[in-house]
């Protein structure tokens, strides 16, 4: 029995991994924005990888603020909670509190339901990049990359990369520290996230979604880090519309 438990996981973790070196969409991080984006395009019909090097998806939704496990979601969001059936309470006149448990678990269900696939404990330690664009993902166990082994790694490709790394703006930050590339507003050096303004970063986060470079967009807090704008805590709702906003851009991208 021993033996048949070993090779059932073997054979279809390979299988998960083969069908995963061709992709539509990588998305480096399954934080809330990643998520979205992942069960949205899934459910269209594309194929989705998620690259998350922590070995629980979900991003720093899970923490609440400060580890009690309330985050606030606006008005404007609710449409997604409803469809997601995340259950709500209304705070104040434009404010709502949501279960940081259930809204995180609701978004891995989906965006796994839906058939994305998730590879977890793994990091993008590099891009494929060939004609000035985008192509995929160089990949490593996050473990290992963590320790500094000399272990060579795994490359997927792609049709486009997400980079929803949150704060460090991870995949962004390979691209420009690695080529002599400029961003698409001209850049060619990340500004990172400034402090504390709840408004502000909850505006930024959307308005900032975008595609950065050919084949490579960014959602979520990368598009703050990536932007330069401010940081909103735990409030919530800027996240999942830029999840919203990255999925018609991206989708749009796919069909030209």
């Amino acid at each position: 029995m021993e033996k048949d438990i070993s090779t059932s996981i073997l054979s279809a973790w390979t299988q998960k991994l083969q069908a995963a070196t061709a992709s539509d969409l990588i998305i480096a991080g399954a934080g809330p924005s990643g998520l979205i984006c992942a069960s949205e395009l899934a459910r269209l019909g594309y194929a989705v990888t998620i690259i998350e090097k922590n070995l629980a998806p979900g991003g720093g939704m899970w923490g609440g603020a400060m580890l009690f496990n309330e985050i606030v979601i606006p008005s404007a969001a609710i449409p997604i909670l409803e469809a997601y059936k995340i259950s709500y309470k209304q705070a104040t006149k434009e404010l709502y509190t949501v279960d940081s448990c259930e809204a995180t678990s609701a978004l891995i269900y989906h965006a796994s339901h839906n058939g994305a696939k998730i590879f977890n404990a793994v990091v993008v330690e590099d891009l494929i990049i060939t004609e000035n664009k985008v192509n995929g993902v160089v990949i490593n166990w996050a473990p290992v990359h963590e320790r500094g082994m000399q272990v060579d790694p795994l490359c997927l490709e792609a049709k486009a990369v997400l980079d929803a790394t949150g704060h460090p703006c991870e995949v962004v930050s390979i691209l420009t520290a690695k080529n002599h590339f400029r961003l698409t507003d001209g850049k060619s050096s990340i500004e990172y996230e400034r402090s504390m303004n709840a408004k502000m970063g909850e505006k930024a986060a959307v308005e900032h979604t975008a595609e950065v470079f050919p084949g490579l967009f960014v959602c979520g807090m990368a598009a703050c880090g990536v932007s330069g704008s401010n940081r909103m805590g735990p409030i919530f709702g800027g996240m999942l519309l830029s999840g919203m906003k990255v999925t018609k851009l991206i989708a749009a991208a796919l069909e030209r």
